[in-house]
């Protein structure tokens, strides 16, 4: 588009907006947990397929079934490929649009907006001129200091995941109160259900579908071609690719970013240490990983040698065979940064004899995870790193995630809490 759209390029966006709104009527919304503000301001940030639309949608939903109607609402999915090259500049033509149409100023919910360059003015002077506004991106940095800086505070900020372990068995309809917790029926499906979603992730389309590869695959493919190569530049294709690869493999380990150039160049994939920064850099901000530091390493040191996790199993498990234990480990993850946020609220603690998996300072818990500690080797090895966390790191909850195993050790004058995850997801 132009930098001023001419009537043509006008008339095109309002075919835009009137199919974008015959759209969201037919959208079948299953209403996920959340509680809309009456007065807020959002930003839905997180990765593709997510559900970040879905949730515009259920909003949306709830307020015609209020009695707003579309002469006080419009929705721009900014993806339409009618909108290819739409500029800032632009961006107050929706408004123009709207008005020509119902003379009324709207409720703006924008999505997909971090395709346009330079959205965060129009969206703040909306927000400086009372409008109430709802924007999408599956960018990270829609989230960084320096956008929320010119948003002025002006926006709620939402991560916005894959189903939680509760929706999915809402979704699939199986009942997880208490009295089904109860019964040998009851757990056993809550069981079966919580295996396929630690196998297959909960990306709300694929929530139902018997066969879940497919969908996964393809929504990987575009998240790796188009959210991180595409998007930066990236023309070492075949590196970024054994790189994800590798980073996959290796999920529960701490990387720093030269031992990962070494491991994609022992492929025969030429990667440089500063080629692997920017590509781990661009995965983060498509929401594709998250880091996790080492909370007992100097701050200076923290950013040099750290965990990457998958935001959703099911990528996770287009590369692994047969390892359970990495998939329950990065489940774990997944709900510690819904619970408590990806931005350096959660850790893991590694000191010179013993490694924890995750430390979380809001609420001074530790966590182990594993697959089993039937096996007296890994029980001990699971027990005795608790007593490694350092004194400075105050600690009173102390707790290791099973597939199944669940009971109460006292050891060594500390309480230790084994919990099955499925379990645990669900408190």
């Amino acid at each position: 588009m132009c930098n001023q759209l001419n009537k043509m390029d006008k008339n095109i966006l309002k075919t835009v907006i009137v199919e974008n709104r015959h759209e969201v009527e037919q959208q079948v919304v299953i209403p996920r947990n959340f509680v809309f503000e009456e007065f807020g301001n959002y930003v839905f940030v997180g990765i593709r397929r997510a559900g970040k639309s879905f949730l515009m949608y259920q909003r949306i939903q709830q307020l015609l079934a209020h009695g707003t109607d579309w002469s006080e609402m419009v929705y721009v999915n900014f993806e339409d490929e009618r909108l290819d090259g739409m500029k800032a500049e632009d961006l107050n033509a929706i408004l123009e649009c709207h008005l020509e149409e119902f003379g009324k100023r709207p409720i703006l919910f924008l999505d997909e907006i971090q395709i346009v360059e330079g959205w965060e003015k129009f969206a703040r002077r909306l927000a400086d001129q009372k409008y109430r506004v709802y924007i999408t991106g599956s960018n990270a940095r829609m989230l960084s200091a320096e956008f929320m800086t010119t948003l002025g505070g002006r926006y709620i900020p939402v991560d916005v995941f894959p189903y939680s372990f509760e929706e999915f068995l809402d979704v699939n309809q199986t009942a997880h109160g208490k009295d089904e917790m109860l019964t040998t029926a009851g757990r056993a499906l809550i069981k079966n259900r919580f295996m396929e979603y630690m196998n297959h992730g909960g990306f709300p389309e694929s929530a139902l579908m018997p066969s879940k590869r497919d969908y996964l695959n393809s929504v990987y493919q575009k998240i790796y071609l188009h959210d991180i190569a595409l998007r930066n530049d990236i023309t070492n294709i075949s590196g970024l690719r054994v790189m994800i690869k590798k980073m996959a493999e290796g999920v529960k380990h701490p990387l720093s970013f030269n031992r990962i150039a070494q491991v994609v160049s022992s492929t025969g994939r030429k990667l440089s240490t500063n080629s692997a920064s920017k590509y781990v850099d661009c995965a983060e901000q498509a929401w594709l990983i998250t880091p996790v530091s080492n909370i007992a390493a100097k701050t200076a040191e923290r950013e040099g040698n750290r965990k990457y996790y998958f935001t959703d199993n099911g990528f996770l498990s287009l590369f692994l065979v047969n390892q359970e234990s990495s998939l329950l480990e990065n489940l774990v993850a997944i709900a510690l940064f819904r619970r408590h946020g990806r931005e350096d609220e959660v850790y893991y603690c590694n000191t010179p004899n013993h490694e924890i998996d995750f430390y979380v300072p809001e609420t001074e818990t530790a966590y182990q995870v594993a697959y089993s500690i039937a096996d007296i080797t890994a029980r001990q090895r699971k027990l005795s790193a608790f007593k490694s966390l350092p004194m400075r790191l105050p600690c009173k909850r102390r707790i290791i995630l099973t597939l199944d195993d669940e009971e109460i050790i006292e050891y060594e004058g500390m309480q230790i809490e084994v919990i099955p995850t499925w379990k645990w997801l669900l408190q």
